[in-house]
């Protein structure tokens, strides 16, 4: 059997030109070869999509070299603007080929995109983590403290992830994808800092949701501003603290009697 296919091409098993040197081919042509490719690439895809179903990413497969590529570029974004963040540039950061990244993401664009979006799960997986170490059983208050401060810089890899989210989002004002990434009609974080509000008994005449969307956004611009230095970490969580006090004067520290005007608030439960 080896005898009958040998000079034949390995995907069409048409004839093979004869070497002059070097190795012998084993495709008749480049369509041929890119055939294979795309095979060998699907079947690769294939084994790393039953691994995850049965339980994670295949161990040094293509999800943990995404992450690696991605990571690169949150590096790249955070200390030199997302704009600096070329293909070349982050192959190298990240230790690989430009073709690997290439084979990965196609284009600068996908890169950026994909990055994106792995920048969510990263921040969401580290912030359910936070979460979960919360001592229990926690108050709705502080479980919604907690929430908000993971908007803030309160350690360098929220510093990292806020700058990054910063750059991204300069960019996304003129970029449909990356703004669809941002713009997703869902809000999952309102809603669930809305929920957290709902259940632990506002005051009287509070709209949760209104709430949520002004404790989402100023949290968000709180941080950057401690990016800048314009504000202190104490100045920010004084501020959550008053409007948190309003929203949910049941739970107020102290016995209910809240906290003295301009007292910065104690260290947050979750760092």
């Amino acid at each position: 059997m080896r005898d009958e296919i040998q000079g034949r091409c390995r995907v069409c098993a048409g004839p093979l030109a004869v070497a002059v040197r070097g190795r012998p081919p084993v495709y008749c042509s480049r369509s041929c070869q890119a055939r294979a490719y795309r095979q060998r690439a699907g079947a690769r895809g294939g084994r790393e999509a039953g691994a995850t179903a049965a339980g994670g990413p295949v161990a040094g497969g293509a999800g943990e070299r995404r992450r690696q590529i991605a990571g690169a570029v949150w590096r790249i974004a955070a200390e030199r603007g997302l704009e600096a963040a070329s293909m070349r540039e982050v192959a190298a950061e990240a230790g690989v080929s430009l073709r690997v990244v290439q084979y990965h993401f196609g284009s600068k664009h996908g890169l950026l995109v994909s990055a994106l979006h792995l920048l969510h799960e990263e921040n969401d997986r580290r912030a359910r983590e936070r979460m979960a170490a919360l001592p229990g059983p926690a108050d709705p208050r502080a479980v919604l403290g907690a929430v908000l401060n993971e908007f803030l810089p309160l350690d360098e890899q929220r510093r990292s992830a806020l700058r990054v989210f910063v750059a991204y989002y300069v960019r996304s004002l003129t970029d449909p994808a990356l703004a669809a990434v941002f713009l997703h009609a869902s809000q999952p974080v309102e809603q669930l800092v809305a929920g957290l509000i709902a259940r632990a008994g506002a005051a009287p005449g509070t709209d949760p949701g209104r709430e949520a969307d002004l404790l989402v956004s100023g949290v968000t611009g709180l941080g950057m501003d401690v990016l800048h230095g314009r504000r202190t970490l104490a100045d920010v969580r004084a501020t959550l603290d008053y409007h948190l006090d309003r929203i949910l004067p049941a739970h107020r520290p102290h016995g209910g009697r809240g906290r003295a005007p301009g007292r910065p608030a104690p260290p947050p439960s979750v760092t």
